[in-house]
């Protein structure tokens, strides 16, 4: 089942008040070219970023990846996760489908415990620990992340309903429970490797996400 460690709270009318747009300008990349969508979050002082591809303002079913941030994952190519593969994959699949949206969610690293309690994690995911149990030895949450902030930026670009490219039946939910129409979730699984192995099957067996590539009933291992 899955561990849940998201806050889930009342939903507002709008989420939009919380956050700014600051600036909009084009970005030509491997997968199509998108309208970079900066933005700032008042409480927390955070910079987000929405990559947008195609007209979405007023459709339904727009194909969205809420993307957690991921320095060594999606910047330095590490093995460790499928964070980075996950990322181009988004893109792959969007511009495949001529429009979509990346919400890029800063703050988000290790599951919200920040950059150095993540390489804290690693150093005890070194000495046998899962990414679970690695955080729970830091005193830290399992999952701490929130999701108002994404549902606010749709608001912003004026999408009706996602399609949500995810693998993480937790995001899904906070996503629905803070008020965005979630039409259906779309796996976004990619391959893994000897160095994620471990990691893939704690997020299946521990954290309950829907991975078809991991064997159902072997354990992770370290």
């Amino acid at each position: 089942m899955p561990s849940s460690n998201l806050a889930l709270k009342p939903v507002p009318a709008d989420l939009r008040a919380r956050i700014t747009p600051q600036a909009v300008a084009s970005l030509p990349t491997d997968y199509g070219h998108y309208q970079l969508h900066a933005f700032i979050d008042h409480k927390s002082g955070i910079e987000h970023i929405a990559l947008v591809l195609g007209e979405v303002g007023g459709q339904s079913s727009v194909l969205t990846r809420i993307h957690s941030e991921c320095l060594t994952g999606d910047v330095f190519g590490s093995q460790r996760c499928d964070c980075g593969e996950q990322f181009k994959q988004a893109q792959r699949l969007i511009q495949q489908q001529g429009k979509g949206v990346i919400v890029y969610l800063r703050g988000h690293e290790g599951r919200g415990i920040g950059l150095s309690n993540k390489v804290r994690a690693y150093a005890l995911q070194e000495q046998g620990l899962d990414t679970v149990e690695a955080n729970v030895a830091l005193g830290l949450p399992v999952d701490q992340r929130e999701y108002d902030i994404a549902v606010g930026i749709l608001q912003h670009l004026q999408v009706a309903s996602i399609r949500l490219l995810s693998n993480n039946p937790d995001k899904s939910q906070a996503m629905s429970d803070w008020g965005l129409t979630v039409e259906a979730v779309v796996p976004l699984e990619v391959a893994g490797n000897p160095q994620s192995a471990a990691y893939l099957a704690t997020k299946k067996h521990k954290l309950g996400h829907q991975l078809a590539l991991i064997d159902s009933h072997s354990p992770p291992k370290n």
